[in-house]
């Protein structure tokens, strides 16, 4: 299956007034650039995703739910530190679904907004609170963020 995403930074948070998010913890099995392999919880669901190295904006992505007592377990003994922590919200406007996340824990500050297209050339209309785009900028990939995370970075912070 394939994955094709635009990431944006977040440059206030009124994409949150109407929306109350899912807490989710993610770990990474394997944080390689060639390809991740993640496990994500939430408070009722446990997910193993592999994905491979971006082309462009595009990326091969095998998702599978997992017991969640598993999934936990794994993220736990098993998983890269410091484990990522967020908040998701899902947030619709014009017609497409936006997932924002705001980060907690060692990433706390960042927020990220993210839309999946079905081709790289979808025409995408851009919501107020939309920043700077960092879609292929390796830093603010999720597995890079356990490695460096967002609090450690030069001049970090999210002023919404």
């Amino acid at each position: 299956m394939k994955e094709i995403e635009r990431k944006f930074l977040v440059t206030d948070a009124s994409y949150k007034s109407r929306n109350t998010g899912i807490l989710y913890k993610q770990g990474y099995l394997n944080s390689d650039f060639e390809r991740t392999v993640r496990v994500r919880v939430t408070d009722r669901e446990g997910f193993i995703t592999i994905k491979s190295k971006n082309i462009g904006l595009t990326r091969a992505e095998f998702e599978y739910e997992i017991p969640l007592d598993d999934a936990n377990e794994m993220i736990h003994t098993l998983c890269e530190k410091p484990i990522i922590e967020k908040i998701r919200y899902k947030i619709e406007y014009k017609g497409v679904v936006w997932e924002v996340d705001e980060f907690l824990g060692e990433n706390q500050g960042l927020v990220i907004a993210e839309i999946e297209l079905g081709n790289e050339t979808d025409e995408v209309v851009f919501p107020e609170w939309l920043g700077r785009e960092v879609s292929q900028d390796t830093k603010y990939y999720n597995s890079n963020l356990i490695r460096h995370p967002f609090k450690h970075w030069e001049g970090a912070k999210f002023d919404a």
